[in-house]
């Protein structure tokens, strides 16, 4: 070979969802925009604040608090679960978005921060706060994304799977929430 090799890069491509199978999907949307499904959760007490969290048939979803705060520090905190959550919904999203572009994607990384304090001690004798000054005050997503796209499209991407993100709708806007007593 000589001096003026020539170099071939290479690009691999995340593992593709199956896009007829999004069409339907989102053709069954369009025809019955009210549609909702449930989901379900069984979350059980373990000590301390360990608690193990069951949906459907996977492994429980183990959630604790650090040890400042009085856990044991063997699983992520809830605000961390829903930060999880979040991320994971909006990556579904731009996937899903992606794909109904025709553009494949080589990476996607989201990198999330919350800001959030527990001044009240849960309502255990802390500060008095009123609901709107607990729980996340402020939270910021970076996302770094590549594929066989622009950066003006994946960033249109990003932002239309933003728009649309159930869970992120869900922490943006006010939602009806009953807590009572199991039967």
């Amino acid at each position: 070979m000589s001096d003026a090799a020539v170099t071939e890069t290479i690009t691999t491509y995340l593992r593709p969802i199956d896009a007829d199978g999004l069409a339907k999907f989102a053709e069954k949307g369009r025809n019955n925009p009210n549609a909702r499904g449930t989901n379900k959760v069984r979350t059980v007490i373990e000590g301390q604040y360990r608690s193990l969290s069951y949906v459907g048939n996977h492994a429980a979803v183990v959630v604790d608090e650090p040890l400042h705060l009085f856990g044991q520090d063997t699983a992520p905190a809830p605000g961390e679960i829903v930060l999880s959550a979040l991320g994971g919904c909006l990556a579904v999203g731009i996937t899903a978005v992606a794909t109904a572009r025709n553009i494949k994607l080589s990476k996607l990384e989201l990198f999330l921060e919350g800001d959030i304090g527990n001044p009240a001690a849960w309502g255990a004798g802390g500060a008095e706060k009123a609901p709107a000054d607990m729980g996340f005050q402020e939270i910021r997503v970076s996302v770094d994304v590549e594929g066989d796209a622009t950066r003006e499209e994946l960033d249109k991407i990003v932002a239309h799977a933003n728009f649309y993100s159930p869970v992120a709708n869900t922490m943006r806007n006010p939602i009806d929430f009953t807590i009572g007593m199991a039967d």
